[in-house]
């Protein structure tokens, strides 16, 4: 939902009423994550995609069904070899996508959770997709942490599972369908809750404010991070020279990865990226981030001749081969990039592939399923 919040808050805040596709569940090759989602606009028009082609129109027409008649519709598409040739999904995927209808009636809670998504606050979206009792479906819930559930799925035993489990995927920052037994059973079947978990952006952080560092910037900001670039050097880290960055800091690398951890700021989605092959500076981040526990990724730039130096400096600092083993440098995934551009593509490679558990092989020499169901340990 959140690639196509704009247009949908524009249309529900004038009244209007539109049609809404989320993609709930993914099996095999599947296109687009579950959370991606379409909208079906008052004025016919098409907005975001649920299958990167593949089924937009079979959704299309299913949307302007669901508005006119108010129901909402939980529907499979790629069951089959031909049910997916029928409606274009060619790659062989399975796609569960859930489709409602959205206006300020149907959806009074949109308001707030948008305003939620917008600030950067954290906040889950739970949706009653499929149940025995067809009352029951489209109810939902909104969880956020610290608070309990407001709205109800219900009942209280239903309530309670799904406000655990959606505040584990809030930590996570995952979309998923639950299922629970129709009462809300951890052990059964039956009803299926889809949970959007609108965490706030990941974090990239980039120490070392040279020209490499803008490039870097500007990938992560195109991957969706939240980026901070920071070195001490007041002269370099300006916000002229890196406006893709969400942040620049002034200070010294290691007592800023510090501050944001003792802040807990640092979390298991946390990319760090050291580009200064500076040894005054990144020796002592790299102390900081290697010892934090369950980051994403730790990177750090420079020739082989740079890495075994680091490593002696980082050795004789008192780190571990263990702690040691979480470092990524060289930087990158082998592309043969030469410029600012190309080496950021071949860091944000590496960066995915940590994340997905990919190989960074050639697709073409490869076998099995193109794409990873999840992110290895949760990030």
């Amino acid at each position: 939902m959140r690639e196509v919040l704009d247009e949908l808050m524009q249309w529900w805040e004038a009244g209007d009423t539109v049609g809404v596709g989320t993609v709930v569940a993914t099996f095999r090759s599947a296109p687009r994550p579950p959370g991606a989602s379409m909208l079906v606009g008052p004025d016919g028009s098409a907005v975001g995609s649920v299958s990167g082609g593949c089924v937009e129109g079979a959704v299309y027409e299913l949307g302007e069904s669901v508005v006119a008649s108010g129901e909402p519709v939980l529907e499979r598409y790629g069951v089959s070899d031909d049910d997916a040739f029928a409606v274009g999904l060619t790659c062989g995927g399975i796609l569960d996508v859930y489709v409602e209808k959205v206006d300020r009636q149907t959806f009074p809670e949109l308001g707030e959770i948008a305003a939620d998504i917008r600030e950067g606050r954290a906040v889950a979206l739970a949706t009653v997709i499929e149940h025995p009792d067809r009352s029951w479906v489209g109810r939902r819930a909104v969880v956020r942490p610290g608070e309990g559930l407001s709205g109800s799925l219900g009942s209280p035993r239903a309530d309670d599972a799904v406000h655990d489990d959606a505040l584990g995927l809030l930590a996570s920052g995952h979309n998923a369908t639950l299922t629970y037994g129709p009462d809300g059973e951890r052990r059964g079947e039956g009803m299926r809750v889809f949970v959007w978990a609108f965490a706030p952006a990941p974090r990239m952080l980039v120490f070392g404010a040279i020209d490499f560092a803008a490039a870097v910037a500007r990938m992560g900001a195109f991957l969706g991070y939240h980026v901070t670039v920071c070195d001490a050097r007041p002269v370099f880290a300006t916000r002229s020279r890196f406006p893709s960055a969400d942040e620049v800091v002034v200070t010294w690398p290691h007592k800023y990865l510090q501050a944001e951890r003792d802040a807990g700021r640092i979390d298991g989605r946390t990319v760090i990226c050291v580009l200064t092959h500076d040894p005054k500076f990144d020796v002592p981040v790299l102390e900081v981030a290697l010892r934090l526990p369950g980051v994403a990724y730790v990177g750090a730039m420079g020739s082989r001749r740079t890495h075994e130096d680091r490593l002696e400096r980082l050795r004789e600092s008192g780190l571990t081969e263990e702690e040691l083993g979480g470092l990524s440098s060289p930087i990158g995934l082998d592309l043969g990039a030469r410029t600012p551009e190309e080496t950021a593509v071949s860091i944000a490679a590496e960066i995915v592939a940590s994340r997905w558990g990919g190989t960074g092989d050639r697709l073409t020499t490869t076998q099995g399923r193109i794409h990873a169901h999840s992110a290895p340990g949760g990030s």
